[in-house]
């Protein structure tokens, strides 16, 4: 369907150039402004739907393959609606026999919606560049969050422009018509993914904190109470996007994952301490209301292609595991690898041990410090020597899922048998 919507952009601006268009003076570089537009702000489209939280494709893709693809994706619509604008102005200016300064600012003043298309330009530049890793990790993730948000403020404030100017509108009220419902379904999907949805579900369940329970230095386990919980149909591996109404945290929402198969009344989530927001949460009291948003993730069970599992956690990436781990059949067989710096690290150990016996499985615990301890590819098939034949689940930080790929990647391990979930600020 990406793929189809994609050409059908690229027709439309192919359809409305003439060669006597394109042999007149700025004809070649206002067709190539026209075509990077048009591409460009689809693309951007596109880039904002695979973040809206579509149950469908949500499902198939899981947050990791998502975000992965909204990276990749994000630099094209910037890079293009940058080069848009570049182009269309050369082209003007070359059609006017002026000066590129005077045809800037002739542009601004004569045309409509060219201030609030620049304006939105802007946004999408700066965003792009904190978005840079160099930058986006130096930041404080609620600073990047903000600043991401603006996306949808550029968006908005270009659709005029676009419906306006654009060659593929002009006198063209049906492809006018198909671009704006394109725009709205957009709009609307956000709408009631990112937030009407949400807020039905946390209205309907009425979470609230019973107990901020100690597991270890850094580490709590937060336990909410709520209604009709079993109608969230959560799957062991799955995660919450969690708001927590205090003066200090109501208006930002955070992904943590259950560490704990949803019980009757009780929902159960286990943070480290790496972050103002997941440090606050030491602090919650009983009483204070929780607004949620999911369940999220394809880092479950239904994943699996093999009837034996390894299960493989870095330090907090315990919390996935010993949920998927409830979640699996007791035929599975699995081996678990639980990867930590020091003993007071191995958080919730014991509750998956006692997992892992009821399986019949194996347990296996490495600590020590990365020189000391390392889980490279020589240790992992001396803990797994039948890795193969296994589906393997990887959960933890970004960098040590990024060191788990690479080895398995490189001992041949199909793709299809390995699954990730990591854990980034």
């Amino acid at each position: 369907m990406a793929g189809l919507g994609l050409g059908a952009t690229i027709g439309s601006v192919l359809t409305n150039e003439t060669r006597t268009q394109l042999t007149q003076a700025g004809g070649p570089a206002s067709f190539i402004g026209s075509l990077t537009g048009m591409v460009g702000s689809y693309l951007a489209l596109l880039m904002v739907l695979l973040i809206s939280r579509i149950p469908l494709v949500e499902r198939v893709m899981g947050q990791d393959g998502l975000l992965r693809w909204h990276r990749r994706l994000a630099p094209w619509p910037i890079g293009l609606l940058a080069a848009h604008a570049v182009f269309i102005t050369v082209g003007y200016a070359q059609a006017a026999h002026s000066g590129l300064l005077h045809e800037v600012g002739t542009l601004l003043g004569s045309y409509p919606g060219i201030i609030t298309a620049s304006v939105g330009l802007a946004l999408m530049l700066v965003i792009g560049l904190v978005s840079l890793r160099a930058i986006r990790t130096r930041l404080r993730r609620e600073t990047w969050w903000i600043i991401h948000l603006y996306m949808y403020v550029a968006l908005s404030i270009s659709f005029a422009h676009v419906i306006a100017l654009g060659p593929s509108f002009v006198g063209h009220p049906l492809a006018r018509l198909m671009w704006s419902v394109l725009w709205a379904a957009t709009a609307g999907v956000v709408i009631t993914y990112r937030f009407g949805l949400p807020i039905l579900r946390s209205l309907r369940h009425r979470l609230t904190v019973v107990e901020v329970r100690r597991e270890a230095p850094g580490v709590v386990s937060i336990i909410c109470r709520g209604q009709k919980l079993e109608r969230l149909r959560v799957k062991g591996g799955q995660f919450f996007e969690w708001r927590f109404l205090t003066p200090g945290l109501w208006w930002q929402a955070h992904p943590y994952s259950l560490s704990r198969l949803p019980q009757p009344r009780t929902l159960r989530l286990t943070v480290k301490d790496v972050g103002d927001h997941s440090r606050a949460l030491a602090d919650l009291r009983p009483g204070t209301k929780v607004a949620f948003e999911g369940p999220y993730g394809a880092f479950t069970r239904e994943a699996c292609t093999q009837r034996k599992v390894a299960l493989i956690a870095g330090g907090i990436g315990v919390t996935a595991l010993r949920c998927l781990l409830e979640d699996l059949p007791r035929s599975s067989d699995p081996v678990v690898v639980l990867r930590a710096s020091t003993e007071e690290d191995l958080v919730l150990n014991a509750e998956v041990a006692e997992l892992v016996k009821n399986r019949r499985g194996r347990l296996h615990e490495v600590v020590g410090r990365r020189h000391e301890a390392a889980l490279d590819g020589r240790t992992l098939f001396q803990l797994i020597p039948d890795l193969f034949r296994r589906d393997v689940f990887v959960c933890g930080p970004e960098g040590f899922v990024a060191d788990l790929s690479d080895i398995l990647g490189t001992s041949g391990m199909p793709s299809d048998q390995v699954h990730y979930e990591a854990y980034a600020l």
